[in-house]
């Protein structure tokens, strides 16, 4: 969905804006707000497969403290930037995406944010292009974290054949099952109390009802078709997690600018265990675990995650 000003779509929107920009021959679309405010502009990488929409109650509550500008990734799949290629959801190329996109739009020195897959392509993308990133946020980000030893054989002999074999495997069931995939997650958002203790059924009760709405009207408008493109973001954490976590490491470890680590103590999907572990190897990085928070903790906990960025920049 876009909008010249979402304020059409909820007063708590207003001056967020629908924007489209060429970047090497791709149409890319953006949200902007605040960018009558001072400081470094705040960039925002959305989570896996999903859309720049998905932060777009954080936007408005940020955007009074700097400019924001969050794009769709190719491959989105509610998003409405155009995929140059199947493989573009990559978190590689994504960060490869992402330093074009900044150099046509001007962008030095931000504050960029990564939540959950946006987490490590936010990593890929502050090691590439350290000009283009002054800050790091990562918010329950998709990092490796210890594996339990009775899984270390498994990944070790069969990660690799996995990767090769398992994304045209998924594509072949998507084929069959995507509309149901996707009426399954609008019963969840229609009803979250049903969902209680899910991956993200408790979150999604915390949500604003606009957000809700929004995501419910997003999901009913996806073409089945786009669930492809998740599957490459989808292998490409998986090797990052399991199958080439030392690479993972080798750039966590080379990051020099300042980083805050946020994360949700009941967190389904990105556990304390993880990101306790990323912080052990990062103890210089500011840390913080939200309470009640579980994944989807910038929607959840809107105000608390902006105040928290505030204070720490001041």
């Amino acid at each position: 969905m876009r909008y010249a000003d979402w304020g059409e779509r909820s007063p708590r929107w207003a001056g967020i804006r629908s924007q489209a920009i060429d970047v090497s021959g791709t149409k890319v679309h953006y949200l902007s707000a605040g960018e009558d405010q001072g400081g470094p502009t705040h960039l925002l990488i959305h989570p896996m497969a999903g859309s720049a929409s998905m932060w777009m109650d954080t936007i408005a509550e940020l955007s009074a403290h700097g400019p924001v500008i969050a794009p769709d990734l190719p491959g989105s799949v509610f998003g409405h930037t155009d995929s140059p290629h199947p493989r573009a959801s990559k978190a590689e190329l994504s960060a490869r995406f992402l330093r074009a996109f900044t150099g046509r739009m001007g962008l030095k020195a931000t504050v960029t944010h990564g939540w959950s897959m946006g987490g490590l392509v936010a990593v890929h993308f502050a090691t590439s292009s350290p000009d283009r990133v002054d800050r790091l946020v990562l918010a329950c980000p998709a990092l490796p974290g210890p594996i339990p030893p009775d899984e270390v054989t498994f990944w070790r002999v069969l990660g690799r054949p996995l990767l090769v074999i398992g994304p045209g495997l998924l594509r072949g069931v998507l084929r069959v099952t995507g509309q149901r995939v996707i009426d399954f997650k609008l019963r969840a958002y229609a009803d979250p109390g049903a969902w209680s203790g899910g991956v993200i059924g408790d979150d999604l009760e915390r949500l604003s009802p606009e957000m809700l709405a929004l995501l419910i009207d997003e999901l009913r408008a996806t073409d089945p078709r786009r669930l492809d493109d998740a599957i490459a973001a989808f292998a490409s954490v998986v090797s990052s997690l399991y199958i080439n976590r030392d690479a993972t490491h080798r750039m966590i470890d080379q990051l020099g600018m300042p980083t805050l680590l946020l994360a949700g103590a009941q967190d389904k999907l990105v556990t304390t265990t993880t990101v306790d572990d990323v912080a052990a190897r990062r103890p210089d990085w500011a840390h913080r675990t939200f309470p009640s928070a579980g994944h989807l903790l910038p929607l959840s906990e809107t105000r608390d995650y902006v105040a928290t960025v505030a204070d720490w920049l001041d």
